[in-house]
This record gives C-alpha cells, sequence and structure tokens, in this order.
C-alpha cells in the first residue's frame, strides 16, 4: 500500500515549490526584494474591475466599409474595362449601395457582362437599360454570400487592427472582443486616460497622398467655384503659443498614393527647428510609386491628407528615392507618437464610433479586491473549523490541501498569462467548497468501510477507490459547463470559466492525490489495527 509513497511525495513537494515560485511575484513589494530579482515576471493580471481603467464599447460602420469597398470595385471594373477595349464611364456608388455604370457602345454588352461573370462573380446585374448616344445603363449589386463574408472581414480586421494599436500603446493584458451588432469590446485595465485612448484607437488613419492645386483660389473654392476632379479641404498648423488653426486648400480628388505601402511609422524630431513630426517608411513596390509620383509632380506641393485633414503640404523640390517620407505639422510629442502608433497599426476598414464609455477608479478596484479577499477568508475560515470540529484528525489534512488548492490555482492564472477578475474571485471561492465536497465524500466512504470492520489502512484504500470516480464524474461534468461559459461567454463570465476550471483541476489534484499522500504518511507511523480521527 505504500510503495511509491517517496516518488509521490516528492513530486508534491515539486509541483508545490513550482507553484510558490510561480505566485510569489504577485506579492507586494517582492519585486523591490533581492528575492525577487530572481523571480519569473508572472504577475497575476488583474481586470478591470480590480485594478481600474477604461470600458469602451465601440460601433463599427460597416455599411460604410461596403460603400468603400463598392467604390474601389468600380476603378477596377473601369481599369480592367479599359484593357479589354471596352469604354466606360465613371462608375457611381448608388444608396444601397449599388454601383452605376455606363458602357458607351451597345454592341459591347455581351463582352462587358462576360467581364463581369469572369473577373467580378461578387457582383450581380439587377438591371441594365438602354439609353441615347449608343450607352448601356448598368444597375450592379454585391452577392448575398460576398456582403456577409465582406461584414465579418470588416469586424475581424477591425479588431485585428484595435488589437495591435493598444498593443503599440503600451496597454497589459487588455481585452478585446467582438460582439453582436457589429460592435467591440475593449477594457484597458490600468489606464486612466481615455480621451486619449479613444483617439488611438478611434482614428480611422486613412493616409492619403493629393497633389495641391495651386492654380484655383481657396477663397472661390468656399464659393463653389471648383473645377471638375477638385476638392476642397483644410490644412492644420500649430501656432506659436500651441493653438491650432486651420486653412482652406484645393487638392485634386484622386489620391496619387495611399497608406497602405506603409511599414513603418516613427516619431522624430527635425534637426533644424526641434520639431516633431512622423517618419514613414514604405516597402519595395511603395518606394517605387512614391518615387514616380515626386519625379511627375516637381516644384509641386503634395499634400499628406490623413482622415480628410491634411497635414502639411511640402513643395516637391527633386525626385525622392529610397522609400521614405516625413509628415510634419508642428506636432506635440504626445501627438507625433500617436500618429505614429496608428499609421504603424495600419487603417482600420469602416469608421469606429464610440457607443459607451466608463471609466473604472483604482480606488474602486482596490476595494473590490479588499472586498473579495474578505469574502474568500471568511469563507475558509467558516469551512476550517468545520472540517477540523467534523472530521479531527482527517479535517485537518482536508484544510491542509485547501490552502495548497487556492496557491495552485493562482500558480495556473499566473502560468497561463489569465486575468483575475472580481467573478474570478467567486469562482476561487465555489472551487474551495467543491474542493472540501471531493474531501466529505472520501472521508464518508472511509467512515463506512471502518464501520464494515475494516482496519484503517485498507479502509483508507477502498475509501479512496471507491470515491474517486464519482469525483471525477462530477467534476468532468463541472468542467465541460466551465468550458462553454468561456466559450459563449464575455469578460467577466470568461474569467469565472477559468478561475473555476484551474479550481476544479486542482481541487482533483489536492483531494485525490495530496491528501492520500497524508493519510499513509500518517498511518504508515501507526500500528495497522489502532483507531483513526475520523
Amino acid at each position: 500500500m505504500y510503495r511509491n509513497l517517496r516518488w509521490r511525495l516528492l513530486l508534491t513537494v515539486g509541483v508545490m515549490l513550482a507553484a510558490l515560485i510561480l505566485v510569489l511575484p504577485s506579492a507586494p513589494g517582492i519585486k523591490d526584494t533581492t528575492l525577487g530579482k530572481f523571480l519569473p515576471d508572472t504577475a497575476i493580471n488583474l481586470g478591470l474591475d480590480l485594478k481600474g481603467g477604461i470600458h469602451l464599447t465601440l460601433g463599427v460602420d460597416v455599411d460604410k466599409a461596403i460603400e468603400n469597398n463598392m467604390a474601389s470595385l468600380g476603378q477596377d471594373i473601369k481599369a480592367n474595362s479599359r484593357e479589354e477595349n471596352l469604354a466606360l464611364l465613371r462608375p457611381t456608388v448608388l444608396p444601397g449601395p449599388r454601383l452605376e455604370a455606363v458602357l458607351v457602345g451597345a454592341d459591347k454588352q455581351q463582352a462587358f457582362e462576360q467581364l463581369l461573370l469572369k473577373q467580378f462573380s461578387s457582383l450581380k446585374i439587377d438591371s441594365k437599360e438602354v439609353q441615347a448616344e449608343d450607352k448601356v445603363k448598368y444597375l450592379l449589386s454585391m452577392t448575398p454570400e460576398y456582403k456577409t463574408y465582406l461584414s465579418k472581414l470588416t469586424m475581424d480586421q477591425a479588431v485585428k487592427t484595435i488589437r495591435n494599436r493598444i498593443d503599440q500603446f503600451g496597454v497589459a493584458e487588455p481585452d478585446i472582443r467582438r460582439q453582436e451588432g457589429d460592435r467591440i469590446q475593449v477594457q484597458l485595465p490600468g489606464l486612466q486616460d481615455p480621451e486619449r485612448a479613444i483617439a488611438v484607437i478611434g482614428k480611422t488613419a486613412h493616409l492619403e497622398f493629393k497633389v495641391v492645386d495651386d492654380s484655383v483660389d481657396p477663397a472661390s473654392a468656399r464659393q463653389g467655384l471648383l473645377g471638375p476632379g477638385r476638392e476642397l479641404s483644410v490644412i492644420k498648423s500649430r501656432g506659436p503659443k500651441g493653438a491650432v488653426t486651420e486653412a482652406p486648400i484645393v487638392l485634386l480628388k484622386d489620391a496619387v498614393m495611399t497608406g497602405e505601402y506603409i511599414t513603418d511609422a516613427r516619431a522624430t524630431i527635425e534637426q533644424n527647428n526641434n520639431q516633431f513630426s512622423v517618419s514613414l517608411t514604405f516597402n519595395a513596390r511603395g518606394a517605387k510609386v512614391f518615387e514616380r509620383v515626386t519625379e511627375e509632380n516637381i516644384k509641386k506641393r503634395l499634400a499628406i491628407v490623413l482622415d480628410g485633414k491634411c497635414y502639411s503640404a511640402p513643395v516637391i523640390q527633386d525626385k525622392i528615392a529610397g522609400g521614405k517620407a516625413q509628415i510634419t505639422g508642428n506636432f506635440s510629442q504626445e501627438e507625433a507618437r500617436d500618429l505614429a502608433i496608428v499609421l504603424r497599426a495600419g487603417a482600420l476598414p469602416a469608421p469606429v464610433t464610440v457607443l459607451e464609455q466608463r471609466t473604472v477608479g483604482p480606488t474602486l478596484g482596490q476595494e473590490s479586491i479588499d472586498a473579495g479577499v474578505m469574502a474568500t477568508g471568511i469563507a475558509a475560515l467558516a469551512i476550517v473549523l468545520f472540517m477540523a470540529v467534523y472530521y479531527k484528525t482527517a479535517g485537518l489534512f482536508a484544510n491542509t490541501v485547501l490552502i495548497l488548492n487556492i496557491v495552485l490555482t493562482l500558480a495556473g492564472l499566473a502560468a497561463f498569462g489569465a486575468t483575475l477578475t472580481l467573478p474570478g474571485i467567486a469562482g476561487i471561492i465555489l472551487t474551495i467548497v467543491m474542493a472540501v465536497d471531493a474531501n466529505v465524500l472520501i472521508y464518508e466512504r472511509i467512515r463506512e468501510e471502518l464501520r464494515h470492520g475494516l482496519v484503517p489502512s485498507e479502509a483508507v484504500h477502498k475509501g479512496y477507490d471507491r470515491a474517486t470516480l464519482t469525483i471525477l464524474d462530477s467534476n468532468t461534468t463541472n468542467v465541460l459547463v466551465a468550458i462553454i461559459l468561456y466559450q459563449f461567454g464575455t469578460g467577466p463570465i470568461r474569467g469565472f470559466a477559468v478561475t473555476l476550471v484551474l479550481g476544479i483541476v486542482m481541487s482533483m489534484f489536492t483531494a485525490i492525490f495530496v491528501s492520500r499522500i497524508m493519510f499513509d504518511l500518517y498511518l504508515s507511523k501507526r500500528p495497522a489495527d489502532s483507531a483513526v480521527s475520523i
């Protein structure tokens, strides 16, 4: 019965030492001690409700993304039609969204429709109408399958882009997840500057390079005197006292280059005037495009437009090779750094609006921690007293493994990098009760075997063997329920599910394996027929 006791004892000691090493970095002030320098970086991450921070619910304008995609398809159709010697007037996006395309040459209908069928299977023809001057007007719309795919892709790209931006923002353990109704939930523990967070997360960051048309007077443009292919924008500038002003500027509507080619963006300081700017680096294709653009527009101004606002419009003095550019705009250090973050992380596929915003103060978070620790302590104390009084020596064994179970659960949270939330503390309290329940099942089985006349060693052996199957069966069901909660639940529910699963696994280890070692050690020092306190 007592064979293999030594290796089981060594295994338990090894597991507990590893657990202590994982848990100790979470102790307050431990990092400032000599011991803390030798511990791993496995401090338990605290959730928003315990640490304080910012909770945002964002709405993604998927319809705008679909409309933009339709406009892009229109440009592709026009370009491909030109390659097939088909004359197509500029496609126009209509509400719906639908795409209006006018084909010049009624005899080219079959060729154009064949082009749509082969190269643009995501579109379908809603109607066509033969017009005067040998023209045919087509109304096109997306297929339902492609529209559904595009909606899902837009949400996935939005979540990924927001995650990239937050990762570069330096927030530890953010919780970012997609919700129903084209919404994204963002929780940023430890962050207390909601305005800056919203500015970084919600900026669309659509970067365009457009040629400035200095031949048009901005004052006249304000009165609507704009030629075809022109648009009126504003250029931002910062005065000596930090005040931001905007002035009108006329641009060619079509961008000569976009920010899709950017591989890196850094906040830098200009040597000549100590002003902050953003340095851009393009990929190989982008470098070639930028070189061609600057060569074709020497002595013209090239406007750098971000989300519809012009930040700077330097004069192109010569062809620029090497794939580098710079955005100047009298930025503050924080503005330059944040702009570099959003450009480096990529543009959002659709505009994002803040639907809900909550800030949890660190004081409230500390109050939650204190309340959770008190609740856990009271629950544990009540159980410890009951077990010690009712089961005597065996109750002391149960109390010992109860403490080990809590330590192992916290070690599991630290090892997997999980986040401890207030519902997670509730999960720990529940697993304490479940751990004691497993011991109660075992002890009652042992009592039953003792009443049947078995000696203590045999009673313990049979009691553990018969109770183990019941414990495994009930806890397996509980684990499956917790997995379902994690899969379909949101932040707080997931936090509860994580601690519940870890607590159940650890309680089975301590109740079945560790407490058995304690009983074997206890009985090995006593005569075989001596009574036990249970």
